[in-house]
């Protein structure tokens, strides 16, 4: 079986505060950039392209552009594929965001894994006992309680109702 490689992509820049920025990246994770750490560990100076954006109110005018982090008040120029000069924001890619970022342990509540181990302790029941329920495995419902894995929305139903015996409800708010 071939394995699917996913680029990290930003979704969404769910919050900015000071040089940090909170963003929803492509795997559902809730990550935090801390660029005041980033600039330093980058050794940013006077002369660095980043320099302006260690102001407050340079940095917060960033804008998610391609799936990435993009400073439009910044630009840097470079060659196009007929080796003309042109002008483009500045970025960082998606994929150096995520190395630098940490993971917002708080934004585990928000996962189903949680959920379903909290019910499933509470109905005393084995992760075997509701992976036979369930019509799954034991290894399965092990993955999804430390999620370890994307769960299907027909997946979730059958081992909130057939295994747990409970009526599933979704809300967006």
């Amino acid at each position: 079986m071939r394995q699917r490689i996913q680029i990290p992509k930003i979704l969404k820049i769910e919050a900015i505060n000071g040089l940090t920025i909170q963003c929803m990246f492509n795997n559902g994770e809730s990550r935090l950039l801390d660029f005041d750490k980033i600039f330093k560990q980058w050794n940013v100076g006077k002369n660095d392209l980043e320099f302006p954006l260690l102001d407050e109110d340079e940095f917060k005018k960033v804008e998610l552009r391609n799936f990435t982090l993009s400073w439009p008040n910044i630009e840097i120029t470079i060659n196009d594929e007929n080796g003309e000069q042109i002008s483009v924001p500045y970025e960082v890619g998606a994929d150096v965001l995520y190395e630098l970022s940490d993971d917002l342990q708080d934004a585990s509540k928000f996962r189903y894994g949680k959920l379903i181990k909290k019910a499933r302790l509470k109905a005393g029941m084995t992760q075997e006992q509701l992976a036979v329920r369930s019509g799954t495995t034991k290894y399965y419902i092990s993955r999804i309680e430390n999620d370890k894995t994307d769960l299907e929305m027909s997946s979730f139903r059958k081992i909130v109702e057939a295994g747990l015996g409970k009526k599933l409800k979704l809300t967006i708010e």
